[in-house]
């Protein structure tokens, strides 16, 4: 299996498959409106408009899978994450990151790079570094800064 061969939902309701950024090195990450790491879509955008003109995306997924953090509506999520930071990467429509109903992007993530404390997403902004193939090469936590994933990106690029 390939994370290209999954489908998600845009925050528009539009159905898009992930195949669509094959050849592209990846950043996925859960995220949330009112989470104390909120503020690191400033620099993932920062990274987002650096990198995305040498194949490079940043794939955002709001979840309100801890402690009701997201925003109830995607049309909020949409107006908070573009008036706060600006945010022009891809995002997705809300959903779960873990429990029985979690987002297929996520079984698939976790499975490929279980992290330190076991497989599943443990908090907000837990990102997931993949290459133009779609293998996880790494798995950051949510305290890492975006900042801090540069050399890797640029590596892959």
């Amino acid at each position: 299996m390939s994370i290209f061969e999954l489908e998600q939902e845009t925050l528009h309701g539009e159905k898009v498959s992930l195949d669509k950024y094959k050849g592209e090195v990846i950043i996925v990450v859960n995220t949330a409106s009112k989470c104390g790491f909120t503020p690191q879509y400033e620099e993932l955008e920062k990274l987002y408009q650096e990198y995305k003109s040498q194949g490079f995306t940043i794939l955002g997924f709001p979840s309100d899978s801890f402690m009701n953090q997201e925003l109830d509506t995607d049309s909020e999520i949409e107006e908070f994450c573009k008036i706060n930071y600006g945010v022009t990467f891809p995002l997705f429509a809300k959903s779960k990151v873990r429990g029985s109903d979690i987002n297929p992007v996520f079984e698939y993530l976790t499975k490929q790079k279980k992290g330190l404390l076991g497989g599943g997403i443990k908090w907000n902004f837990t990102k997931f570094l993949l290459d133009r193939d779609g293998n996880v090469v790494e798995r950051y936590a949510p305290k890492d800064s975006p900042l801090n994933m540069k050399d890797k990106v640029e590596a892959l690029l």
